[in-house]
């Protein structure tokens, strides 16, 4: 049988790793499919998706309406962050007017992190002082002095004491007390519309099966997860996956659906992001 074969991107750390592992160590049968991974951070993964240039791939949620004209959303695969979320972090606790003062280090003016900053801060990012460095950086441009605050995302929201860091807000938290108990809608996967309908549904299959696979194979799927950890021992890798691998992942379910579209629309109304396009979700198969 001839195989096709689709590029598949996600970021290089725990929670995607663990969300993979079945189809990057052929747990699952993919007859006629083969996934070629293609780890990236999330703010280059956004760049490309914004150019079309994966089949599937990561995206931040708020990237979507500029992508939303050629990739379609897969039903699993979200990250979200529920009474939990990206934090803002600096040598001391700083309040939002010192923010609004303060150089912080974000990681990617398309991720959804950014725009929960700039919906709390009640800013747009041309009237913030920030700097983009890659995600795994921000402790190091704190430490030599790039920026005074950093906004972190992934396994650094677990590691931040270690480098005597304070948290200033945390973004997740924020958004769940002001929108009615609503997860902050993260990150999640999308398939190009290049490519036929049946495709498409055949691809949030198996990925939702790689999903429940590691779920129910936790220790084995946490081991190759670790790998991706940068430092994490095997209990904080495991409270890490478990904030971004969950049930939100394997459904959104209605709520997490009416989360995504509180969020865009926020964001649009606000004049942060170009429009708040209505989501379109990959049926499963059958």
């Amino acid at each position: 049988m001839q195989e096709t074969v689709l590029t598949l991107g996600h970021s290089p750390d725990a929670d995607d790793a663990f969300m993979f592992y079945a189809l990057a160590e052929g747990k699952i049968p993919t007859p006629g499919l083969r996934f070629e991974h293609v780890l990236q951070d999330i703010q280059t993964l956004n760049e490309r998706a914004v150019r079309g240039e994966l089949d599937i791939t990561a995206i931040s949620f708020a990237a979507y309406p500029r992508v939303a004209g050629h990739y379609a959303l897969l039903p699993s695969g979200a990250s979200m962050g529920d009474g939990y979320g990206p934090l803002v972090v600096a040598r001391r606790r700083l309040s939002r007017s010192d923010l609004l003062r303060t150089r912080i280090a974000v990681p990617g003016v398309l991720t959804s992190a950014f725009l929960a900053l700039q919906l709390w801060l009640d800013r747009p990012a041309r009237e913030l002082d920030y700097v983009v460095v890659p995600f795994d950086q921000i402790f190091d441009a704190l430490a030599e002095g790039r920026a005074e605050a950093g906004l972190i995302i992934h396994e650094g929201q677990l590691t931040y004491a270690r480098s005597g860091l304070e948290v200033c807000v945390d973004l997740g938290r924020w958004w769940g007390e002001t929108q009615d108990g609503l997860p902050l809608p993260l990150g999640g996967n999308v398939i190009h519309k290049r490519h036929p309908e049946t495709l498409r549904q055949r691809v949030a299959t198996l990925l939702t099966r790689s999903i429940r696979y590691s779920l129910d194979h936790r220790p084995e799927a946490l081991a190759h997860a670790l790998r991706y950890g940068r430092g994490l021992d095997p209990a904080l890798a495991d409270r890490f996956v478990g904030m971004y691998v969950n049930h939100w992942t394997l459904d959104y379910g209605p709520r997490g659906r009416e989360a995504i579209r509180r969020f865009l629309a926020l964001g649009h109304q606000r004049g942060l992001i170009p429009d708040a396009p209505e989501p379109e979700f990959v049926k499963l198969e059958g």
